[in-house]
Formats: structure tokens, sequence, C-alpha cells
């Protein structure tokens, strides 16, 4: 009998709350604080935030308390923040993220080492076939892209100031040791795979390149390398294949037809990784952020070359995003299952502010969404893809994504992830409603 009391008296134990809104008008209950079940979880909240509003169709809700997403019962929270029980407690509630629609995939004919979806309606997906492509949604090839001699480790999309929107500019980085810049029309109708050759040729790095990111509105880009170093492409004036028709021409070989391009030096060449630079980030005009193998982050002042901020964390990092709040926090996966976050912001913090550890291997890919300051996708070798909101450290979702290694993921078109796999195909994720 005294069991069943106890049990009877956590289940109607309450707790006075109020809840709060920042969304339209049409979902916000009224703010007077009411008495709930302290043992509700947030599945219970939003179906009492859905009885408040009279919703005939449930509409899922998160809930936030003191910044953080409710991811326990409404008691434990209250003890894990010393919360007194006796005060009213502010719940403020957000649309949640519902689950991705996964569409069909698209098949290569080798690992899918880059996917890229800058722009809104096209991916470009890099192979270790050697071949970049580009595709307008599921299964349909516009574009073949043919020139490299071993197979594509990272693309960049080139946005110049004074670009044109019927051509998309490109740079691709190969193990082949070289950069390559392309040119093509996203929007002429194409069923078929046209063929798109290279018009320049990056050649400087004396290993294989492994990453590659574009200065924003502006005629630079910058690579990474096995070579443990970072250089500089000044490309102002390269970009208009009209006037550069003359720099590509064929030569016949014994048996084969072999193109010539005329190349690139680079300009700057930045040193202090002693191991591989496995990502690069350009994110703001004069600062270049860099990962390397070496367990470091680095930033770097364009002009001078001054390596302005080096961070670590023991482990060898694959991946590198720079997004978030105040778009200033550096994200990075490497070689554990554990997403690092720091903030550069923080005088003498060379430790993350936050860890998140969910994957069970190696994370290969990482992406702060492109609006949003909550929301980030990391990619792992688990196979899975996971979506997190920093306001807590458990993930909002995981994609079964591949059936083998997942190497590269991005955003596209703002609610849709893509992501490419050593299973040789390109997965696209519909109807994430972020916000």
């Amino acid at each position: 009998m005294e069991e069943e009391n106890g049990k009877h008296t956590e289940e109607t134990r309450q707790v006075q709350v109020r809840f709060t809104t920042k969304l339209q008008p049409t979902l916000r209950v009224p703010t007077t604080s009411i008495a709930i079940p302290a043992h509700l979880t947030r599945y219970g909240l939003s179906d009492i935030v859905n009885t408040l509003l009279g919703n005939d169709k449930p509409q899922p809700f998160d809930f936030l308390v003191e910044g953080e997403l409710v991811r326990t019962s409404l008691e434990k929270l209250l003890l894990i923040k010393g919360i007194s029980a006796e005060k009213i407690l502010n719940i403020e509630y957000i649309l949640a993220v519902v689950p991705p629609k996964q569409e069909e995939p698209s098949l290569h004919d080798d690992w899918v080492s880059v996917v890229d979806g800058s722009y809104p309606n096209f991916i470009f997906t890099g192979s270790f076939d050697s071949i970049g492509r580009i595709w307008k949604g599921e299964g349909l090839c516009t574009h073949v892209l043919e020139g490299h001699r071993d197979a594509i480790t990272s693309a960049a999309f080139i946005m110049p100031s004074d670009s044109s929107d019927n051509f998309a500019n490109l740079a691709t980085a190969s193990k082949d040791q070289t950069l390559r810049l392309w040119q093509f029309k996203p929007n002429e109708h194409m069923t078929n795979g046209k063929m798109v050759r290279p018009y320049k040729l990056l050649k400087g790095h004396t290993s294989s390149v492994q990453t590659v990111s574009a200065c924003p509105r502006g005629n630079l880009i910058c690579s990474g390398s096995w070579d443990c170093s970072i250089k500089i492409w000044q490309i102002a004036g390269e970009m208009n294949i009209e006037s550069n028709a003359g720099s590509v021409k064929k030569r016949k070989l014994e048996d084969s037809t072999e193109q010539i391009i005329s190349q690139i030096e680079a300009s700057r060449t930045l040193e202090g990784h002693s191991q591989c630079v496995s990502s690069v980030d350009w994110f703001e005009k004069d600062t270049i952020y860099s990962a390397s193998w070496d367990h470091s982050v680095r930033s770097w002042d364009v002009e001078t070359g001054f390596n302005s901020l080096t961070v670590g964390c023991g482990k060898a990092l694959h991946c590198l995003s720079i997004g978030g709040e105040g778009s200033a926090l550096i994200a990075a996966g490497g070689a554990d299952s554990v997403l690092r976050i720091w903030d550069p912001r923080m005088p003498g913090t060379f430790t993350p502010i936050l860890q998140l550890s969910s994957h069970k291997s190696w994370i290969t890919a990482c992406k702060w969404h492109p609006k949003s300051r909550h929301h980030l996708i990391s990619a792992s070798h688990d196979g899975t893809l996971k979506l997190w909101d920093v306001r807590s450290k458990v993930p909002l979702t995981t994609l079964e994504a591949h059936k083998d290694k997942v190497l590269c993921a991005d955003w596209w078109k703002e609610n849709c992830v893509i992501s490419g796999g050593a299973d040789s195909t390109l997965q696209i994720f519909s109807n994430l409603s972020i916000r």
C-alpha cells in the first residue's frame, strides 16, 4: 500500500508553469500560469499546448527552459538546474523539427566523396572515379565534369562580385595534387550529361589536395593539402571562358587525345600545420580557418599570413565549419565520435564549449545551417547523419543515410540535407523544417 501511495504521489505532483513563445499569434497560448504534472516530458508538454490551442491536428513542439531544450521530465529538470519547485517555471515552446523524407538515391560508379548544395537548383557531387557531376534533383545528371586523374576530394563554388547568373564557377581539389577551375551553365536544359572540361589548372601542392574553399564574394580561393600547407590562389580575370578560349587546347597522342590547359601558380603559402590540412573554411573575407591531422584548428590573417588563433583537441581532425551564434562558432570532427564546438570570442578559452557525443565512429563532415544559429549536421563512418540543435546534447534526429561509411554532407535549399558515401550513392533528405 505504501509503495502504491508513493507512486500515486509521484504521478500527481504538480508544478506551476507559464508557456511563452515567439511564434506567430495563431500559435500563442494564454500566458497565465497553470499547474501540470511534474512527471511530464516534452511529449506531454506538446499535448498540453495543442489542447490549449484547440488544434484538431496536433502540431509537434519542442520546449526550452533557460535556453536549453527539455530532454527529461520537468521534475528531473528542476533538480538538475537547481530550480525551486515552488516558483513558476517559464517554458518557451518552439516548432519541433520533423524527421525528413528520404528521396530515391542517385547512383555513382565509385565512392561519393564530395557533395555541395550551394545552389538551390542543382547539386554537385565529386567521386573517387575522378568525375564531377551536376544533378537536378534525384536521378537526373545534367553535366559531367571530366579532367582530374584521381579522386575528387573537395569542391567550392566561386561567387565573384561581377558574376553572372548564367554561369556557375567551380573549383575542385583532387588526390592528383591539383585543383581545377570549371564553368558551366546550370540553367541550360540537359538530360544526358553534357561533358564539361576544366579551363584552368592550379598546380603547386606536392601531395594530395584535400580541401578547397572560396573567398566570399571575391576572386580568391584557398586549398589545403597532405603537404601540410595552405595555398592561396588569385583567380581574378580567369573566370571568363570567352576570353580564355585560347587557353584550352588538345594534342594528339599515340592512342588518345590529351587536353592541355594553362596553369595558375599560388600567390601565397601559409605554413604552420605539421600534418595534413584536412579542411579549410574561408568564411570571412580577411580570415581563413583550417583543421588538420595535427589535432589543431587554426585561423589565419589573409593579408599578413599570421596564424592568429590555435585550438586543439588531441585527435586528428577531418572537417570544419564556421557558423552558429554570431557566425563565430567553430565546429570540428575527426578521429573519434565527438563533434566539438569552440567559441573563439572567449579570451583564453582553448577548450570546446560543447562536445556532442552520439556517433559510433569517426566523424567525416559537419556543417552549420546557413540560416539557423542553432542547427548543424554531422556525418560519420558509422553510416549515419545526425541533426543537432546546440541547445541540447542529444541529436534531434539520426538519419540512417548509407549502407557504408558516410564521407560528406551538406545543406541544400535550407530544408534538405544531402550526403555521399562509400556505398556510391548521393542521398537527399527533404522537407526539414528548420526555423
